[in-house]
Formats: structure tokens, C-alpha cells, sequence
């Protein structure tokens, strides 16, 4: 930023911080020294994308080779974005950057590493239709040419099911017709059905019931594998809870229950974490405040359990939003749109959890918190450079190179975010310094491990043993490279934003002074004038 935030004291409250913080950004727009995000003008670079990916398929080169200058606008207008626009609202702030960073990583992936239009197909309930004379299953194009040779006419088919693709069933076969059937689907022809195919490719990002579905979660159920038509794409097969600890939901109520659960506590808790944080001036981006008050002294004396204190809640809060967040997608798909509406995309399968089970950090110590236990929610466009190459099965060397370069980019993508946020911030030596040392210790651990295993005392070594030893690593190597991240949060207001509309907890007088039952407060957006028609908008 061009100026860092003046006060002749510190402020008194946290909500005085976030209205010198509103002013200082009504000064900015005034003198023309940033601009905010407005939609839809600076999405235009994922709109042009998305134009791409709906053209029909085709087998023109031309066309394939479209994707590099489109990618390339896509690029030039997230970094245009990155540099030019902020937002008061911290949060805000922090999702200009971030987005458009993982708009470039994310459509380099599917568009650049793997040739989305062509490559990639997603699992699809099928239209079955009955040929009393071919007694074969066929696409719905080999259906059409069949036609068309009149080797078969339209009165001997028969429609069965009216979600995707089509093929022709034998009627002489045993097939229940209360069987479902699946096949692969690539781009579809029909303008609807491929309008709904590259949504749910620009917005799945854990692939799931996709050709290129992370290793990370449960495959789909068996009632789908063993109904799926042969292609060249299968899928392994997982139980229900994998290795890394993420659940595959195995109905409907069973996922509902489980999310809405997850929604009650999460919004509780971040309540909780909201009026806590708040009383510690830290959380406000004030890093070198003394502990509260409310600390017992036994914690505010020790400079090292005030630390671990603070690195604790900002997990939590982290790790809360996230999932509170996410978990709101199974009761809007799968309880309000209903399979009914939306077909295989409110499968309960499609919803699995998050994050993994802890026990896995236990198990395989820093690589089992990152490639485990934390959300997988970007993996597939951290590991396409490597998997393009075709290093992610190879060796030693290879799986280092790949860690460095999913780091980097998981640095790249936080930097960003702090970048376009408020306050002043450091993003090269804040976030991504913190992603980038991460490599560091999963190699030392590893190498720890591996000499321990040569010598012989690793295999002598109790179950409890190794997974405390795990653990006291994982935590270790967090409390000093962890600041890195957690300050660059609070130093860029990341916990100045209000999560919930009404807070129980304030209500009843547990906030700060003048604090009630609502929480939102200001202007969320408001139409802005650019200085060109197109460039007006609504502004975050």
C-alpha cells in the first residue's frame, strides 16, 4: 500500500479500527488511488472462459488452440484485478486476491495442464432406450447413426430414464428397470446440458464424481461403480471412509443431519471465537499488544503460552469458518434443489466431508496434516504441473519438486489474498514465506524418519510413541513458522469480519460495549459509476 494507517493512539475499540479503515478507503476512491472490485466488469476474464468452454464440441484445432490466448486473458485481468482493486471490507479485501489468484491456478488446470473440453467427463445418469433388434448398449450418437443406416427405426426405441446421456438397452435383457445406469459424459451437444457440464467443472474443484477426482476423498458407491458403463476412465474403489479420514455420506438423511449439525455448532462457535478474539487488541492487527486481561496469568506472563494461545484460536477460527462455510452446500443442493431439480448433483455421495480425521497427522506427522487432515479444496491445481509431466508416481526427486511447486502456489494464492487486503501487510514475507517453508519440514521429518527406520528404531518404537513423536513435531515446527500466516491475518483484518448476523452471545452482554444482538452493520455492496459504462457495476 502507498500509506500505512496513522493514529496518535491506539484505537479504543475494534469497530473504531474498521470505520478509520472504511474512511481511509473512501479517501483512496476519491483520489483515485485504487478502485473497487465491481461485477461484472472484473470478471470478465472467467466469463471469457466460460464463453470458451460452451462452445460446442468440435474437432477443430482452431478451436483447441483458442484456450491459450483465452487463459492468457484470464491471466492479464485477475493480476489487473490484484493491483488495482481493495475493498474496506477486510474480508472482501482478502477474496479480490485470493479468487482471482485461484482463478488463474484453477483454469491454468483444466484448461492449460489438462484440456478440459476434451480430457476431462464427469459421471452422469444415462437415458436408457429399448432396440428389440440390436441387442446392444450404444451412445445416443451411435444411436443416431444407427438410425440413419436403418438398421433400426424410432418405434422400436423406447425411452427410460430423462437425466443425460442415452443409450439402447436390449429388451431381452435381465436388467431390472429399477436399476440405474451411469456413463461417462463428456462436453455435451445439447446448449442446456453443457451450460450445467462446464458449471459444474468451473465450480467442483475437488472433482468429485469426475474422470480426474482427487485421491484424497471416497470414490462414488457401489451402486454407482458397479452400474457405470465400461470407458477408459475408471475409477478405483474406496469404502466409505478412506485413509486420510473424509466420509462419504451414504443417504440423504444421513448427510442432512450431519451438515445441518455441522451449521448449528459452526455458527455457535464462531460466535464464540468472534467475542473472544475481540477482546485481545492481536486479532484487531495489532501484533505487538500485550495478552487480555481475561488471560489467566499464568498464560499472559509466559510470552510462549500467549503465542501458543493465539496460534490456537486462529486454527480454530480458521478451521471452523471453513467448514461452516462449505458445510452449506449439502442443505441448498441436496435438501432444497433435491435430485428431483439437479439429478446425480444432489447425490449425497457428491458431499463429502471437508476435512479428514486428525489421526492421520498422528500416522504421517506434517505431510499427513497438509495431504490429509486439512482441506483438500485446491490439490487438483496444485499437482496438474506435475501430473501434466508425468512425475507423480516417479521418484524421490520428483515427489520434492512437486511439493515445492504446490507450496508455491498455495503461497502465491495466500500472498495474493493478503496483498489486496486493507491494512498494510506483508505478502512475500507473511503468507508465502509461511507456504513455502512448509516443504522444508516435511523433508526433515521424513529424513528424521527414514534414519530412524535404518537404524533399526523405528520398528522398536510403540504405535503411541511414533504418533506422539509426530505430533509434537507437527506442533513444534508450527509454533515458529506459523506466525508467518497468523500474523499476516490479523495484521490485514482477516478477524475484523463480523461472521454471524446475530450473536447470541452479545446479545446477552458478553461483547464489547455498545454491542447487541445484530452484527451487520454498513453497506455490503452499492452500484458504482465507472468512469465508462461498462465499468459500472456492483462494488464489494
Amino acid at each position: 500500500m502507498v500509506f500505512t494507517p496513522l493514529w496518535s493512539s491506539p484505537p479504543a475499540s475494534y469497530r473504531e479500527l474498521v470505520t478509520l479503515y472504511e474512511q481511509q478507503f473512501k479517501d483512496a476512491l476519491a483520489n483515485g488511488e485504487y478502485e473497487p472490485y465491481v461485477w461484472p466488469y472484473r470478471s470478465l476474464g472467467v466469463y471469457l472462459v466460460i464463453i470458451y468452454l460452451l462452445i460446442p464440441p468440435t474437432s477443430s484445432r482452431l478451436v483447441d488452440y483458442a484456450r491459450y490466448p483465452v487463459f492468457a486473458f484470464n491471466v492479464y485481468w485477475a493480476l489487473k484485478a490484484i493491483r488495482d482493486c481493495r475493498s474496506a471490507a477486510v474480508s472482501t479485501g482478502y477474496g479480490i486476491g485470493l479468487l482471482d489468484a485461484w482463478a488463474i491456478l484453477w483454469l491454468a488446470a483444466v484448461l492449460i495442464f489438462d484440456d478440459g473440453r476434451n480430457a476431462l467427463q464427469r459421471i452422469e445418469e444415462i437415458e436408457l432406450v429399448e432396440n428389440a433388434t440390436s441387442g446392444t448398449k450404444e451412445s445416443a450418437q451411435d444411436k443416431n447413426r444407427t438410425e440413419t443406416n436403418g438398421s433400426a427405426n424410432r418405434s422400436e426405441l423406447r425411452k427410460r430414464r430423462v437425466h443425460g446421456p442415452t443409450i439402447t438397452k436390449d429388451t431381452d435383457t435381465s436388467t431390472s428397470p429399477d436399476v440405474q445406469k451411469y456413463a461417462w459424459q463428456s462436453l455435451p451437444s445439447n446448449f442446456f446440458q453443457r451450460l450445467e457440464w462446464v458449471g459444474d467443472l468451473v465450480s467442483n474443484f475437488r472433482l468429485i464424481g469426475w474422470s480426474h477426482q482427487i485421491n484424497s476423498i471416497p470414490s462414488p458407491p457401489a451402486s454407482v461403480l458397479d452400474n457405470l458403463l465400461p470407458s477408459a476412465n475408471p475409477l478405483r474403489r474406496t469404502p466409505p471412509v478412506v485413509s486420510t479420514g473424509v466420509t462419504r455420506y451414504p443417504d440423504s438423511r444421513t448427510l442432512l443431519r450431519t451438515k445441518l449439525t455441522t451449521l448449528a455448532l459452526g455458527y455457535l462457535a464462531l460466535d464464540a471465537l468472534k467475542v473472544i478474539m475481540m477482546s485481545d487488541p492481536y486479532f484487531w492487527g495489532l501484533i505487538d499488544s500485550p495478552p487480555p486481561s481475561y488471560l489467566p496469568s499464568v498464560i499472559r506472563l509466559s510470552p510462549t503460552l500467549t503465542r501458543t494461545w493465539r496460534l490456537l484460536l486462529s486454527l480454530a477460527g480458521a478451521y471452523v469458518a471453513l467448514n461452516t462455510i462449505f458445510a452449506l452446500a449439502a442443505p441448498f443442493f441436496v435438501g432444497l434443489l433435491s435430485p428431483h431439480r439437479i439429478g446425480l448433483r444432489a447425490a449425497p455421495w457428491q458431499y463429502p466431508d471437508l476435512y479428514g480425521s486428525y489421526s492421520v497427522v498422528l500416522r504421517k506427522g506434517l505431510a499427513g496434516w497438509w495431504g490429509g487432515w486439512w482441506h483438500q479444496t485446491f490439490r487438483f491445481a496444485f499437482e496438474a504441473p506435475i501430473a501434466k509431466l508425468g512425475w507423480r508416481e516417479r521418484g524421490l526427486k520428483a515427489k520434492l519438486l512437486g511439493l515445492v511447486i504446490a507450496f508455491g502456489c498455495s503461497g502465491c494464492l495466500h500472498a495474493s489474498g493478503s496483498n489486496t487486503m486493507w491494512p498494510v501487510t506483508r505478502p512475500l514475507r507473511g503468507s508465502f514465506a509461511f507456504f513455502a517453508l512448509q516443504p522444508v519440514g516435511i523433508v526433515l521429518q521424513m529424513g528424521f524418519t527414514e534414519v530412524m527406520g535404518r537404524v533399526g528404531v523405528r520398528v522398536k518404537m510403540p504405535g503411541w510413541l511414533r504418533g506422539l513423536g509426530n505430533f509434537v513435531f507437527v506442533h513444534f515446527w508450527f509454533y515458529y513458522t506459523a506466525p508467518f500466516l497468523m500474523d499476516e491475518f490479523a495484521r490485514g483484518g482477516v478477524w475484523l469480519f463480523e461472521p454471524v448476523p446475530v450473536s447470541i452471545l452479545r446479545g446477552l452482554g458478553l461483547g464489547a460495549k455498545r454491542e447487541g444482538w445484530w452484527c451487520w452493520n454498513g453497506r455490503i455492496m452499492w452500484w458504482y459509476w465507472g468512469r465508462r459504462w461498462w465499468q459500472s457495476g456492483l462494488a464489494f
